[in-house]
């Protein structure tokens, strides 16, 4: 039996956010699922971007995401060659595409490809996959281009986070009194403007470390590395989750085919992962690169010291920390120094996993409802079938187009209109089940009174849509029918 929308559960009740019982999702939700739709759809200026070419390979419609794309490309600080990124649409499969495109670089051994098929076979929810690289020349040179999973509107952890020039660190923090440089002041003034003069929280601190060791951990475990672990290659996707992109460039840049071990320096990749983790955190929770600086190492402690707990510094010094000897470290070794808050980030999900599933039952009968509705438009005050007496507004119809003005147009005593969307979807509902609940049906100049029920206007819907679909499948008769109805009248 179909019935409304019967509210939240009573368990989310406290979610924070949790809006009053609704028939259809939470605003914020929908505003953003309608943010990335028209990111995802929108289409590049061909007076901006003259030399984009239409197709690259089966890709076409090439949207640029990067903004220095409109002034010259820039020589990426991560792989050491000039890189453009796109969003394109796979003439294939009709799905949006990241491509991630180095410029002017020739592949010398085609065995490099198996490396794309190892980073292929890494599934993982914190990474972005890897689907497919090839050559081309469709830019004017020869090019390789990898092809990654498109999040819309995605933006890194550099911006977000990093992108500010002015510096966390404080040379004259030890003396709050001593007077601060003019240009000190204003970079810290416009950064607290921007809201990034703050530290993150540890909660949100330790959410990430526990997505990216996550994606580390999966990487690992295929034996790969990933090479290219640094703020401006994180994507921070819908509702917060981080996701590692890049994978597998750095392993067909750098492939030797004479080398007899390609897989003899993985372990030092592994370290080198690690590592580039720890300086990671350490930017974050310094809210500042130059935390990385050399002589900027022991302040930045410092402030990890002041603003976080003993745990996440510990972490921090234990994924910075250099191997010896045969003693190196691992990505397993972390799990432990995470400790409980593993299941305050497993608890987060799963109760946000509840509240979507919340959301999606408020949508649940949408759909059911809107095919009543179109058949229920397409059945009364067809124009094109008045001449026919079959469809005048004695019968069936009639009943019908009473029902509508009953549904939608409403009014109260004093005349004034009257909206209820419960009443509407109500109504839908008692007439999809067939309901034996009786109504009465009023004309507009209040000369027709008629008591029906639900189960008799279901019968007569049911029979005007299968009528009138067959006057669709037989068009030649309905026109000859049209043409007599329309002799008569003359």
């Amino acid at each position: 039996m179909y019935s409304v929308y019967s509210g939240p559960s009573s368990f989310l009740q406290s979610c924070s956010g949790q809006q009053r019982s609704s028939f259809f999702m939470n605003e914020d939700i929908r505003a953003d699922l309608l943010q990335r739709n028209s990111v995802a759809l929108s289409i590049s200026d061909p007076a901006l971007f003259p030399d984009l070419p239409t197709e690259v390979d089966h890709y076409h419609e090439l949207v640029p995401l990067e903004t220095h794309t409109l002034n010259h490309a820039v020589k990426s600080n991560t792989y050491g060659l000039i890189t453009s990124t796109y969003k394109a649409s796979n003439s294939r499969t009709g799905m949006r595409y990241c491509l991630k495109r180095i410029h002017g670089y020739r592949v010398t051994s085609a065995k490099c490809m198996s490396m794309v098929e190892l980073w292929r076979k890494v599934q993982q929810c914190h990474l972005v996959t890897l689907r497919e690289a090839f050559t081309t020349k469709a830019f004017g040179d020869h090019s390789i281009v990898f092809a990654y999973d498109y999040y819309p509107g995605a933006e890194t952890l550099m911006t977000k986070y990093l992108a500010s020039t002015a510096p966390h660190l404080d040379p004259f923090s030890s003396d709050p009194s001593a007077p601060r440089p003019y240009t000190m002041q204003k970079n810290r003034m416009l950064q607290q403007q921007a809201g990034k003069g703050c530290v993150l929280p540890e909660s949100l601190l330790w959410s990430y470390i526990i997505e990216l060791c996550s994606a580390l951990r999966s990487v690992h475990s295929a034996g790969l590395a990933v090479r290219a672990l640094d703020p401006s290659k994180v994507l921070i996707t819908s509702r917060g989750r981080l996701r590692l992109c890049g994978g597998g460039i750095f392993d067909v840049l750098t492939y030797d085919s004479s080398s007899s071990n390609i897989t003899a320096l993985l372990p030092h990749y592994q370290q080198e992962d690690l590592l580039a983790l720890g300086k990671l955190i350490l930017a974050l929770a310094c809210n500042s690169l130059l935390a990385l600086q050399r002589d900027n190492v022991s302040t930045s402690m410092d402030i990890i010291n002041k603003n976080y707990s003993s745990d996440l510094r510990n972490l921090v010094m234990y994924l910075l920390s250099t191997t010896q000897g045969s003693r190196s470290k691992n990505i397993q070794e972390v799990m432990p120094m995470i400790g409980a808050r593993f299941f305050s980030q497993l608890e987060a999900a799963t109760l946000h996993a509840d509240y979507l599933e919340d959301q999606l039952a408020r949508e649940l009968d949408n759909g059911r409802l809107f095919r009543l509705l179109g058949k229920l438009g397409t059945v009364v005050d067809r124009p094109e079938l008045n001449l026919d007496s079959t469809w005048s507004e004695t019968g069936d119809r009639y009943l019908l187009k009473l029902f509508r003005d009953y549904m939608l147009h409403p009014c109260t005593d004093d005349g004034r209109p009257w909206v209820d969307l419960a009443h509407i979807v109500a109504c839908l509902n008692r007439l999809d089940t067939a309901s034996h609940d009786k109504i009465c049906l009023t004309s507009r100049d209040q000369q027709n009174v008629l008591v029906v029920s639900y189960a008799e206007l279901h019968h007569c819907l049911e029979t005007s849509f299968n009528e009138l679909q067959q006057a669709a499948l037989a068009p030649s008769s309905a026109h000859l029918l049209l043409g007599s109805s329309s002799n008569n009248e003359q």
